[in-house]
Order: C-alpha cells, then sequence, then structure tokens
C-alpha cells in the first residue's frame, strides 16, 4: 500500500486496518496486547496537521485506545519499531510476584533519545497517570501476568519433559516467542535472563 493512496482520502478505511492489523499480527504496537476491543490508527510521528505526517503509509500504526489515548503527542520521536528492534534498547522484565512486590522494569540498552521517551510512554502505559489511566493499566498488567504465567509454565514442562513431549513443547514455546505472540518482549527477554538454563531456545529470539 502506497501513501498516494491515502493522501487525498482517509486513512481510517477497512483496507488500510487490514493491512495494519497483518502487518502489526492484529497486536497493539506499543503495549503488545492482542486482546484488544478498540481498535485505532496511531501516528508514530504526531502529525500536528501535516498532511504528509497524517497520511504518510510509514506513520501509521496500530493501536489500542488506551496507548493512543496515553501517547498522544506527548512523546516524540519514539523508537520506529517496523525499523529497528526495540528489545536491543530496552530490557523488559516483571519483577517479584503477584502483591505489593510485583513491578514492571523497562531498563534502558542505550542512551537516546528515543528510547528514554519510549521507556517513559511504556511505565505510563502500564501503570496510568490518571484515575482513569490506572485502571486501564492494572487491567493491561493483569493480562500480562496471565500471559507470562502460562509462558512460564510451558518453560517449566519444557525443562522437565522428556523426548517426543520435549520436541511438542519446543515447538509451542518457539510460538509463545514469536513476534506475533502476545506480550513477546517479557517473554524472551525471560529467555534472555536465563540464557544459561534455555541456550536452545535463543536461536528463536535473536
Amino acid at each position: 500500500m502506497k501513501r498516494e493512496k491515502l493522501k487525498n482520502g482517509s486513512y481510517n478505511t477497512p483496507e488500510v486496518n487490514a493491512a495494519l492489523k497483518e502487518m502489526f499480527h492484529g497486536k497493539c504496537y506499543i503495549c503488545e496486547n492482542r486482546q484488544i476491543v478498540s481498535y485505532q490508527i496511531e501516528h508514530l510521528n504526531p502529525h500536528r496537521g501535516n498532511t504528509e505526517l497524517k497520511f504518510d503509509w510509514d506513520n501509521l500504526f496500530l493501536s489500542c485506545a488506551h496507548c493512543n489515548n496515553t501517547k498522544s503527542d506527548k512523546y516524540d520521536p519514539i523508537i520506529d519499531c517496523t525499523k529497528e528492534n526495540v528489545e536491543r534498547m530496552i530490557a523488559f522484565r516483571k519483577e517479584g510476584y503477584f502483591g505489593s512486590d510485583e513491578k514492571l522494569v523497562f531498563e534502558m540498552l542505550d542512551r537516546r533519545v528515543e528510547t528514554e521517551n519510549t521507556v517513559k510512554l511504556l511505565q505510563e502505559v502500564y501503570y496510568g497517570s490518571t484515575p482513569q489511566k490506572k485502571m486501564e493499566a492494572k487491567i493491561l498488567r493483569r493480562m500480562l501476568r496471565k500471559e507470562l504465567s502460562e509462558f512460564k509454565e510451558y518453560v517449566r514442562e519444557y525443562k522437565e519433559a522428556e523426548d517426543e513431549e520435549k520436541e511438542d513443547l519446543k515447538f509451542l514455546l518457539q510460538q509463545q516467542l514469536k513476534d506475533s505472540s502476545p506480550f513477546a518482549a517479557f517473554k524472551r527477554w525471560l529467555i534472555r535472563d536465563n540464557k544459561d538454563a534455555y541456550s536452545e531456545l535463543l536461536p528463536y529470539i535473536d
């Protein structure tokens, strides 16, 4: 799909939405949630009335309403996940357990302004800054917790399995580590942080 096709019309069309949904695996490009009830088209670089940016195909990203509203035009620039591997610039971790000691950590691995802004955005997305956004963020964290809990169980089963069962679980973990998987960045960093124990899974994330 070319920018010229969007220039004189609307970018919010069935064709554009379908193309973005396929490109981003049906996930919000910021929080990586797939259980989205409100899809929106987000501008990576805020257009602020600039027609070129508003209709530039390379500037259109699939987002959930929570992340789109949180980002707005406050965070600019951020990392372009279609051009750079975000996980090489940010480590995604969930530390602690359910309760008061549980927290999400987004560690900067370089000092670029894009990385700093992306970390600040992720922090606000997952924790909120207003009463409404804090409620939405709590739901998002609950989804992440559930997804990671299931993933960790697969990893434990894989470690204990033998022969044919191990191969089946390895295939399942491969699917869980793909870009299309929800919250994939957290899952892949879980493997990176335990690379000695799961070295055979590293080729599926790097």
